[in-house]
């Protein structure tokens, strides 16, 4: 199986910066997409951004600009700088895995990590 362990939420004003980590670990753990999605009350899941292990970004069209996603293979490990966050950010950030394990394939999600935008 895969774990996931997500840190970096929490509470910020509004233009303020945060960065959210999420590392992946698994027995035989090959990787083909890391990201995050997003999930305010009330609202849908929805996609943040995301890289393949080809370096295929992409990003939703809210965030373009403000937040960057990357990814160090070495540690297993995807990244989001979020700048300029406004109070529309707010949400439950989810950090999203592709790939396969040993005794695993598929997909799999964090437990989330809460963003809070608010003076």
């Amino acid at each position: 199986q895969v774990h996931l362990v997500e840190s970096g939420g929490g509470l910020v004003q509004p233009g303020g910066s945060l960065t959210l980590s999420c590392a992946a670990s698994g027995r035989n753990l090959d990787l083909t997409a890391m990201g995050w999605y997003r999930q305010a009350p009330g609202k849908q899941r929805e996609l943040v951004a995301e890289v393949t292990n080809d370096d295929r970004i992409d990003y939703a069209d809210s965030v373009k600009g403000r937040f960057t996603i990357s990814r160090d293979n070495a540690k297993k490990t995807v990244y989001l700088q979020m700048n300029s966050l406004n109070p529309e950010d707010a949400a439950v950030y989810y950090c999203k895995v592709v790939g396969r394990a040993f005794d695993w394939a598929g997909v799999a999600w964090g437990q989330g990590t809460q963003v809070t935008v608010s003076s």
